[in-house]
């Protein structure tokens, strides 16, 4: 075994029956926008015999968790006689925010209100589908009022991704909660809050095929805490079986027959409550027997400590809403990220070459 330490990573190199097999055991220091430290450790495992895995680079919405809470009970992990760490739900939420730019991925804020507390669950407000968006309409009063503000931005800021359709709501839908998109199709989730009637509303709107799952754990009452996309341009994805009804467990292995199983401790774990670029995946931290799955399949899984806000029933995909834009927008920013990376070289090499 050879070991080369730095300050920031380590590599072993290990024989073993691959042709191929290396760890690679990192932490990454962060710095939040609060006065808090962070951290994050992430491992990865490669091998040969996987596609190779691919970053591309996302747009995420999220609100901070300034006035988190939990004052109510809409779901069976919220208890409102609990204890609720603010400061450290903060901390831990400016770490995921930190990851996901230290990665390279875009990520815009909205503005907390006072009195209402889920609005750190970002994903349930919205979900965007190639610059077209389709705002939530909520199963529960004590969130309604998150909607239209979810509404309004993407009304305000859709020209910056091609967008500027929003379509309101008339079927209740709790957004990317229960709709999870891939390379031409979306699955839906329905059962406990989603309707199906909202499934047809988005496919209407965003002219792809919703593939209708119905889900039965009333632990797991939200499609994105029952599976998760991994790789949205090969449609691989991970999933707890015992989620959903026998029909639907059958369709999954139909259509995905090369998805990741999650075990109950996963589920529990709100280990599929995951955010993926298709190389990195940011897993929640007690999903261990996930997260090396996730590592053997070639990905890079990044642990996330969410510990507070799971209080409220969500983790890291809960936070986080993403916005697809039109191919177009899309490859404008590509360009620009292309050439804006180009340009920092140059200057790079002009200074290099003034120095020497």
């Amino acid at each position: 075994m050879v070991c080369q330490p730095r300050k920031d990573l380590v590599i072993y190199f290990v024989k073993t029956q691959y042709s191929l097999l290396s760890f690679v055991d990192h932490t990454i220091s962060l710095a939040p926008s609060g006065p808090y430290s962070s951290s994050v450790t992430s491992t990865v495992l490669n091998h040969v015999g996987h596609p190779a895995r691919r970053a591309m680079l996302r747009h995420y919405l999220m609100c901070p968790p300034t006035y988190f809470d939990v004052v109510y009970s809409i779901n069976p992990w919220m208890d409102p006689g609990g204890h609720v760490d603010r400061v450290l739900a903060v901390r831990q939420w400016s770490a995921l925010v930190d990851t996901y730019r230290s990665t390279g991925h875009r990520v815009d804020l909205l503005e907390p209100v006072p009195g209402l507390p889920d609005m750190v669950y970002a994903a349930n407000g919205a979900t965007v589908v190639d610059g077209r968006t389709l705002p939530a309409r909520f199963a529960n009063p004590q969130r309604e009022a998150e909607a239209a503000i979810h509404e309004a931005w993407h009304r305000r800021n859709g020209i910056f991704y091609g967008g500027g359709e929003v379509h309101p709501a008339v079927a209740v839908n709790e957004a990317e909660g229960d709709f999870a998109v891939l390379s031409s199709r979306i699955l839906g989730g329905y059962g406990f809050r989603t309707t199906l009637e909202a499934h047809r509303e988005l496919a209407t709107l965003t002219g792809r095929e919703v593939i209708s799952l119905e889900l039965v754990d009333p632990r797991l009452f939200h499609l994105d805490l029952a599976l998760a996309v991994l790789d949205d341009e090969r449609d691989h994805i991970a999933y707890y079986p015992d989620a959903f009804s026998e029909r639907s467990r059958r369709l999954l292995g139909e259509l995905f027959p090369d998805a990741l199983l999650a075990s109950e401790l996963d589920a529990y774990a709100f280990g599929l409550n995951a955010v993926s670029d298709g190389l990195h995946v940011f897993v929640p931290a007690g999903a261990r027997p996930l997260h090396d799955g996730l590592a053997a399949a070639g990905y890079w899984p990044i642990s996330i400590d969410l510990s507070e806000l799971i209080k409220g029933g969500g983790s890291v995909k809960c936070c986080t809403q993403q916005i697809r834009p039109t191919r177009r927008a899309s490859e404008s920013r590509l360009q620009r990220d292309v050439g804006e990376e180009h340009q920092t070289r140059r200057h790079q090499i002009r200074r290099t070459g003034a120095s020497s």
